[in-house]
């Protein structure tokens, strides 16, 4: 019988291999442009002719002289590793020397290089399998242009597989988007069919970039904490961070040796924006965007109980730590991975994550046009018929905050709903409702205490639902007679309740333990028209500055209004001139 194993020609193998590389015009600009990142490049230029299935990539990268040039789109050619050791210590973004020469066997490729301190730039036309087919000298600036020309040519059944022209471009912006997002430095222009597309401005950090990728988010929506942290004790990353590729031009930010890891972090204030869908949990790992659903499901459990109902979160996360820590081989695309020491990285960002909801000295910086009153001062401004020049050339960033514990007063109550609370940036209005149930959603998650209680609570007509539904959540109950149920302990706040069995029969209509702990804390905290003196009022505030998620109550609710002083210097115009306010 003959032997139905044979060996794939060798073109065949390629397309293949490019198939796994690239499959769309978005994979075809990921992998140039993290090329053009490994290169040290600050400024990218992408040009999209999508009919004629033509892209371009331009970038002042350090560029390429001509041997590098002849070999750049050989079979597995690159000069990011040297080894088998070195897919263990990866500190650039290509290393698989695998992208420009799937592209040879897919496209027309042409690239144009001319390196950093040389005299002279090279145009070179690489023809199937990468081999080289023109060479001439060219001007160029010091920097590389990547032309891909005809893409799936060769395979026409490739071409009707994809998607719309508009769908393709959709999926390049979302790509652009999220590389710019790990690299905030970078200046990127975006040109589709010869006309401007989108630009992206370089910013000091990923917080300050955000608003230009997701227009609907202010500044002053988000908290952005960067963290050093230590690695994991198991990990050996002294000696594999200190590798060095002396023939690669790697972006400086990821040939940064350090003992310790850093952590980034960007999240939308939930008081402030949240989603419709959990599309804006993003990670990010050494300058890549990655899927890893153990982290993501770590930040949305996070966020559990700060936002309202089938709501999520804005969350931008990036681990800057040891190559030795990942395993980049999971994916050809490399978007998963395989991280070392998991249990160890979700400890760290659930800790950052409480840190950058709190409300301290070192984060609260509220500007006041991310307040709601600010747009009422503003209106009241504008209708106003006269003007004013402030001497802050930066009104809108002047009040920092800078509260900690105990350095919130409290002044008064209004309508015995809202504490007036005065700090050395201005005052907030703080609802003592929804800010004593965040105090006590907390203390009952952390201390969840079951009483006994006599006499029992009695019940009537309760359905085999709602019994088993109180016992799930610990509670001893059972017949008493005819329809009647006595229930013989119950959560501690309640004790001192009248309304206590109404409180239980809210826990019997269904949701798990938590849920029952969000009931309990909204039945037993303070109601809105009670009235409370000074001590009781400033007991409160503190209790609830010392919270971990300060800025929403357990359903998502907001629980203060800030309103800061410089808001009030300038709707009562105290920067005026007296002579100028007297008309002289």
């Amino acid at each position: 019988m003959a032997s139905t194993i044979q060996a794939l020609p060798t073109e065949v193998v390629y397309l293949i291999t490019a198939g796994e590389v690239i499959d769309c015009f978005a994979s075809v600009v990921r992998e140039l442009v993290e090329n053009s990142l490994d290169a040290g490049a600050t400024r990218i230029v992408v040009s999209l002719w999508p009919q004629q299935w033509r892209i371009r990539v331009a970038d002042n990268g350090c560029g390429m002289n001509l041997d590098d040039l002849q070999q750049a789109a050989t079979a597995h050619s690159t000069s990011k590793i040297r080894s088998s050791a070195d897919l263990w210590k990866i500190n650039s973004l290509g290393f698989r020397g695998e992208a420009l020469h799937s592209l040879t066997t897919l496209a027309d490729l042409e690239i144009l290089s001319r390196p950093v301190g040389g005299k002279l730039g090279w145009r070179i036309s690489y023809g199937n399998g990468g081999e080289v087919v023109q060479v001439e000298v060219t001007a160029i600036a010091p920097g590389t242009v990547v032309t891909v020309s005809h893409l799936f040519g060769n395979c026409s059944s490739r071409r009707q597989g994809l998607s719309t022209a508009a769908q393709q471009m959709k999926a390049v912006q979302a790509t652009i988007h999220q590389i710019a997002l790990c690299h905030p430095h970078v200046t990127w222009q975006i040109w589709q069919n010869d006309r401007q597309w989108f630009t992206i401005s370089p910013a000091a950090t990923t917080g300050q970039l955000l608003p230009q990728i997701l227009p609907q988010v202010r500044q002053g929506d988000l908290q952005e904490v960067k963290l050093e942290i230590p690695n994991p004790p198991n990990s050996c990353t002294d000696a594999i961070n200190r590798v060095s590729t002396p023939h690669s031009c790697t972006d400086a930010i990821n040939r940064v040796s350090t003992p310790n890891s850093s952590l980034t972090l960007v999240v939308g204030l939930p008081d402030r924006t949240h989603r419709h869908r959990p599309d804006w949990v993003r990670v990010a790992i050494n300058g890549r965007m990655v899927k890893t659903p153990e982290l993501e499901q770590t930040i949305l459990s996070a966020f559990h109980r700060t936002l309202p109902r089938d709501r999520y979160p804005i969350c931008f996360l990036h681990l800057a730590i040891s190559p030795n820590q990942i395993n980049w081989n999971r994916n050809p695309a490399k978007t998963e991975i395989y991280l070392n020491e998991i249990i160890y990285w979700q400890e760290q960002i659930t800790q950052a994550i409480n840190q950058a909801l709190s409300i301290s000295s070192s984060n609260l910086k509220e500007a006041v046009h991310t307040t709601r009153v600010s747009k009422l001062l503003k209106a009241a401004e504008a209708k106003g018929g006269y003007n004013f020049n402030s001497q802050n050339p930066n009104p809108c960033t002047d009040a920092i905050n800078r509260v900690s514990p105990n350095s919130l007063k409290a002044v008064a109550q209004v309508s015995n709903t809202y504490i007036v609370a005065e700090h050395p940036g201005g005052m907030w209005l703080v609802e003592q409702h929804i800010a004593h149930e965040r105090v006590l959603y907390e203390q009952l998650c952390d201390d969840w205490q079951l009483v006994p209680v006599e006499p029992p609570i009695i019940l009537y007509q309760l359905s085999p639902a709602q019994v088993s539904q109180l016992q799930r959540i610990g509670l001893e109950i059972e017949p008493f007679g005819e329809q009647l149920w006595a229930v013989r302990n119950i959560p501690a706040p309640l004790q001192q309740r009248d309304d206590c069995a109404e409180a239980i029969l809210e826990l019997s209509w269904g949701g798990d333990l938590q849920t029952a702990q969000v009931a309990v804390a909204c039945r037993s905290a303070i109601r809105n028209g009670t009235p409370m003196n000074q001590q009781e009022m400033q007991t409160l505030l503190d209790n609830w500055q010392r919270t971990r998620n300060p800025r929403t109550c357990p359903h998502g609710r907001p629980i203060y209004l800030s309103l800061e002083e410089s808001a009030l210097a300038r709707f009562f115009r105290r920067n005026w001139v007296i002579g100028k306010s007297h008309g002289i």
